[in-house]
């Protein structure tokens, strides 16, 4: 099926499937897809799907929806159309096309008593590309607190995003010279070593401690 695939300084955020004829795009907590800046109106643009075939209409926003380039107002698009918004690139990816994205890992925060191990969700994507030529780092994220307490994720691909969307998400980068740690979305900064995390990446060491939504994290390097 159709979907969109957000990305933001050529970093991927998170793949929404096109599953609804109607799929709303904003600021607020409500809608479909939620981007979490001041750029973006409350209810910025929506997608209307018949078939195969995904309009894009802008709603009025305040700074308006790019397709390509271009401002527009409603528009049929096209596989591999380039929607900006904000600082924001929306990728469309038509019916059918293949992908290599892996999925978020999604850490719930601390609850009040004992639960079920939490299990990652589908929802949000993250950018896969073993083959671009990194260095041969072996690292994971331990969450050491809530119901995933104990748990390990080997950080195999270019991006991974933790988190809780439409709360607080953070993206850890695998580059040649290691791993970096950016916030990505939500009202609240994860922390670093007690230390706030801003948009501009930071470097990880192996030991370092993570903060996000209630829950601690380790990254861990080999």
């Amino acid at each position: 099926m159709p979907k969109m695939i957000v990305s933001i300084d050529e970093v991927v955020i998170k793949e929404v499937q096109l599953t609804k004829d109607k799929t709303t795009l904003g600021r607020r907590p409500y809608n479909d897809i939620v981007i979490d800046n001041l750029a973006v109106s409350g209810e910025h643009a929506v997608l209307q799907m018949t078939g195969n075939e995904v309009v894009l209409e802008d709603l009025n926003s305040t700074n308006g929806t790019y397709l390509n380039g271009k401002a527009i107002k409603k528009q049929q698009l096209q596989n591999g159309d380039s929607i900006e918004i904000g600082k924001y690139k929306i990728k469309f990816v038509g019916e059918g096309v293949a992908d290599n994205f892996d999925k978020t890992m999604v850490v719930k925060a601390r609850p009040a008593t004992a639960a079920t191990p939490a299990r990652p969700v589908a929802a949000p994507a993250m950018n896969g590309g073993d083959s671009l030529g990194m260095g041969s780092f072996h690292a994971a994220i331990k969450v050491l607190s809530g119901a995933a307490s104990g748990r390990e994720v080997p950080l195999t691909k270019v991006v991974t995003t933790i988190g809780k969307p439409g709360v607080a998400v953070a993206a850890i980068t695998r580059r040649q010279q290691g791993f970096v740690v950016h916030h990505v979305e939500g009202a609240g900064n994860p922390m670093l070593n007690g230390s706030p995390i801003r948009a501009e990446p930071v470097a990880l060491k192996n030991g370092d401690l993570i903060e996000l939504a209630g829950t601690q994290m380790q990254f861990v390097q080999t």
